[in-house]
């Protein structure tokens, strides 16, 4: 599952912080929900406009990155970096050393619990623009790749964007979707045989058994071909 552009824009327009934040850092760089509770303030350089994936949590547990193309720096956005530093003015906990996402609830000792932010902000927000059946916080980074690959970026790019270990992992995510170019090829193979058949229409008709067995057909070929299941 993946959200369309639409859906996305409206989700962020109604959700409140840190929850904003977190899915905007997902969707426009598709970080994993481990490194983004991982995240602390020092990863986060400003003035080079990068993003430093060090750690990844799960369970409250730290630990390393999934491969270490996942420890590769991630490009950060101009805007995606307003967004970013807003929310850092607004943290009870913006020093260096704090988590990016750290939670009241241990007074900054942890990031929050992903489930939490879910239930509290991500679920009802999702429901209120129209957002069924199930998805996650890995949607979010499945989305990313699915634009990326919509609009055309070259499969290296994405591989990089996305750190995939292996270029196959990537493919395998172009090979899957139904993009507008896939259509439009289809489309093509459609045109050139449809609409040359639609431009010369067959004036012959069988209407009957004795116009097929006229025309040399085998009948007993005829019968299987039409002969219901």
């Amino acid at each position: 599952m993946c959200f369309p552009s639409e859906q996305i824009a409206a989700l962020l327009r109604i959700l409140k912080e840190p929850t904003r934040t977190m899915v905007s850092l997902a969707v426009f760089t598709g970080l994993r929900v481990g490194e983004l509770l991982g995240l602390k303030w020092k990863d986060i350089d400003f003035q080079k406009m990068e993003v430093h994936v060090i750690r990844s949590i799960v369970m409250q547990h730290v630990g390393d990155c999934k491969t270490e193309a996942s420890r590769k720096p991630v490009p950060l956005d101009l805007r995606l970096s307003k967004v970013l530093w807003n929310w850092r003015l607004q943290s009870p906990y913006p020093t260096d050393e704090d988590w990016v996402f750290a939670s009241p609830h241990s007074g900054g000792k942890l990031p929050y619990w992903p489930g939490s932010l879910y239930k509290a902000h991500l679920e009802p927000a999702a429901k209120e623009v129209g957002i069924v059946g199930h998805f996650g916080w890995h949607t979010f980074r499945h989305t990313y790749a699915t634009l990326l690959k919509g609009n055309g970026e070259d499969v290296k790019v994405v591989q990089e964007l996305m750190r995939h270990a292996n270029i196959s992992v990537t493919l395998n995510i172009y090979a899957q979707a139904i993009t507008q170019t896939k259509r439009d090829a289809q489309g093509r193979v459609v045109s050139l045989l449809l609409d040359k058949n639609e431009e010369q229409p067959s004036t012959k008709a069988y209407r009957t058994v004795t116009d097929l067995q006229n025309s040399g057909v085998d009948l007993q070929v005829v019968d299987k071909i039409w002969r219901p299941y």
